[in-house]
């Protein structure tokens, strides 16, 4: 078990500084409201795609994915992975919002449905924002206080970081966004893979965990997870029907430098997520069998992540993991926030 010292320190404060310099070196580039609240929709295809997995990736789905996987085995993975049955459909949609020249969904949603409609929908989109920041905010939390035994306080996390992402985005708008959640994509990428290597080597590789966990917990789908068949097409409908209505999902689709820059980056965007989710799934089963090994016991699922942080990664690791923690949230955050900001423009005249 590994405390959060000073290497751990060192790597978490060179992540603060370098994120939030670049993203303050990169507000130069502002210009207009255009390039404020759309990068002048001139981004190029692959600040597209990382874009679209910053934002669609937060640190809620390793938490909510891996604690699920933990008590009820792989086949939860169909949570998260309901919607890459409709992966199709990304490809036929983006364009449409790059073609409706507007700067928000609330603007479409009043050129279609009325002014009233419009600001209904502006309250919504707010709503949805700042709900979806708090549950992001205390997910981090959860993970990072459980990775450090405590060490750094939940308060703490969050304070630091909403003033981060703040910090640069009210500079750099969504050209800083964009680009901040590129380079963060790495990190994410980081953070739903570095503990399984160790893991499996303390729980025996896979081998191990079979003989330690139930035959149904590597099903890739049984009924006993909660999730048949009708459940899933009816999560993967709800979810073709609902994305497209997603508040921020003008700019997911809208900003890049050609329809086919819209199209990648949200199609494939989605599809690195959706291979991420089988790391944070690992991770549950891997701690599923870490805890029958050693006899402890883990009240909340969703400490599993947390769990499994604090247990098998060494000095500098942990603050590897919490930067990318960190990151998985002021990715999504700050497109969020730049979002927020344009909605009050859908109910303009």
């Amino acid at each position: 078990m590994s405390g959060f010292g000073t290497l751990d320190w060192i790597v978490l404060i060179a992540y603060f500084v370098g994120i939030t310099w670049f993203g303050l070196w990169l507000a130069r580039r502002i210009r207009s409201s255009g390039s404020y609240f759309l990068g002048d929709r001139q981004l190029p295809w692959w600040i597209m795609v990382g874009q679209s997995f910053g934002t669609g990736t937060n640190a809620e789905n390793p938490v909510a994915q891996a604690g699920a996987c933990f008590a009820s085995g792989f086949a939860t993975i169909w949570y998260q992975w309901k919607n890459m049955l409709i992966t199709p459909y990304y490809w036929l949609m983006a364009p449409w919002y790059r073609r409706s020249e507007k700067t928000t969904v609330g603007e479409i949603i009043e050129e279609r449905y009325g002014r009233q409609m419009g600001l209904a929908y502006t309250i919504f989109a707010i709503a949805f924002f700042v709900f979806n920041q708090g549950a992001m905010l205390k997910g981090a939390a959860k993970i990072i206080s459980t990775a450090t035994g405590g060490e750094i306080s939940p308060n703490g996390v969050v304070v630091t970081m909403t003033v981060t992402f703040i910090l640069y985005s009210f500079f750099g708008g969504l050209i800083a966004s964009a680009y901040t959640d590129f380079i963060q994509g790495f990190m994410i990428i980081a953070l739903s893979f570095m503990l399984i290597p160790t893991g499996l080597g303390v729980v025996g590789g896979f081998s191990g965990m079979r003989q330690l966990l139930p035959r149904k917990f590597f099903e890739l789908y049984n009924e006993k997870s909660g999730l048949d068949w009708f459940t899933i097409a009816m999560l993967a409908l709800n979810g073709m029907i609902g994305i497209s209505a997603m508040p921020h999902m003008l700019s997911m689709c809208g900003t890049g430098n050609s329809e086919r820059a819209g199209r990648v980056g949200q199609t494939y965007g989605s599809i690195v997520k959706r291979l991420c989710t089988i790391g944070w799934a690992l991770v549950g089963l891997i701690v599923a069998a870490m805890v029958l090994k050693t006899g402890t016991s883990l009240p909340d699922p969703e400490e599993a992540f947390g769990f499994a942080a604090l247990h098998l990664l060494g000095p500098g690791f942990v603050g590897l993991l919490v930067a990318c923690v960190l990151a998985a949230n002021m990715s999504t955050c700050s497109n969020f926030m730049v979002n927020t900001s344009a909605m009050p423009l859908a109910g303009d005249g």
